[in-house]
């Protein structure tokens, strides 16, 4: 199991089974169309643009990401809003982090509850933000949610740009079939299974805690998977639904 975050310098994070990158096979997005989409970036990160991350808006003052990102000093991480290119630092608004809580169900042996809200220093007023899904039946099979992310893109397209990947829920079923996904702590209370078993469109490192949406509400974050966008790999997110009373209960 690979937990998606990015790279800090000199700092391969958790590796127990594989690597998954940035969104593999994926599509340009806009910061117009996904405001609420964050980039959580370190100061220590390896690449220079600073990325790390993902996160989405759920208040003007407070993010969710996934708990296994904050592995590093508070002080070290930053959210930038409506910057597409994380190289381009001539547009986008920036704050720092002040609070962070971790789901205290969470725990690095299975990853799930993979939860932590962050406090900006400067919220992001004026800017949409996202409504948890609540409903747990909205992880069925069928449906198409949509991840978005800063992260690797496997040469697919330009690394660091935000890009969309729409990613098929396969239900809970074909994850616990695999019993690697197993042996890693995938559970169906607590995970939504979704992307492709051809492989080659997935999230990856870099998208760890980035948004999977859903009919315009925060279905999961970005969270684990072996490999890339490898066959008979899909990714695995974290559900809202299960910790949505958590969550809430920081967002006051």
């Amino acid at each position: 199991m690979l937990k998606r975050a990015a790279v800090l310098v000199g700092i391969l994070l958790a590796v127990t089974a594989g690597a998954k990158p940035v969104v593999v096979g994926g599509t340009l997005a806009s910061v117009t169309e996904a405001p609420w989409a964050i980039a959580l970036n370190n100061t220590q990160s390896a690449a220079s643009s600073g990325r790390y991350c993902g996160a989405v808006l759920v208040e003007p003052d407070k993010l969710v990401t996934a708990a296994h990102c904050m592995d590093e000093d508070v002080s070290t991480y930053y959210a930038v809003q409506g910057r597409a290119d994380l190289g381009d630092d001539s547009v986008g608004r920036v704050s720092a982090i002040s609070k962070v809580w971790i789901h205290p169900g969470y725990n690095t042996k299975d990853n799930r509850y993979d939860f932590a809200v962050l406090t900006l220093s400067k919220p992001f007023t004026g800017v949409p933000v996202l409504p948890l899904e609540t409903r747990a039946r909205a992880d069925r099979a069928g449906v198409v949610p949509t991840v978005y992310g800063w992260g690797d893109t496997q040469g697919t397209g330009p690394d660091e740009t935000l890009q969309k990947a729409a990613v098929p829920d396969l239900g809970d079923k074909t994850c616990l079939a695999n019993q690697s996904y197993v042996a890693n702590g995938y559970a169906a209370v607590t995970n939504v299974c979704a992307g492709y078993l051809k492989g080659a469109i997935d999230a990856c490192q870099g998208d760890s805690g980035g948004p999977l949406v859903l009919n315009g509400r925060l279905l999961g974050v970005v969270s684990w998977g072996e490999g890339c966008a490898q066959p008979g790999e899909p990714g695995v997110y974290a559900q809202i639904a299960p910790a949505a009373k958590a969550l809430q209960a920081q967002l006051r």
